[in-house]
């Protein structure tokens, strides 16, 4: 079971209070993560990545293990301890500003 923390205005787009977990099958990526949540909340869609191009929205950062995953390939493994359940994946909006 992977567990996945989404900002407060997703978890109320998606009618869920807390943390998400989902079932993941295969390799435990980023794009497997969103994969799932995307397939159980299609009210997602679009919100974390870009609908054509499936690329992360600029502002939307991943987290895992206390290291920002934001830039790395969304193919690439997640850390064991987000395959195991025993830490989450982050999504945090980024926030930007003059």
């Amino acid at each position: 079971m992977i567990r996945v923390q989404l900002p407060a205005h997703l978890r109320t787009l998606a009618r869920v209070d807390g943390e998400v977990q989902l079932e993941v099958e295969g390799v435990i990526s980023i794009r497997a993560v969103l994969d799932a949540l995307e397939a159980r909340y299609p009210m997602l869609r679009g919100t974390l990545r870009d609908h054509t191009t499936r690329e992360r929205r600029p502002f939307v950062r991943f987290f895992a293990c206390e290291e920002d995953l934001s830039h790395d390939s969304t193919e690439d493994p997640l850390p064991a301890a987000v395959a195991a359940g025993e830490e989450p994946l982050l999504v945090v909006g980024a926030i930007a500003g003059g």
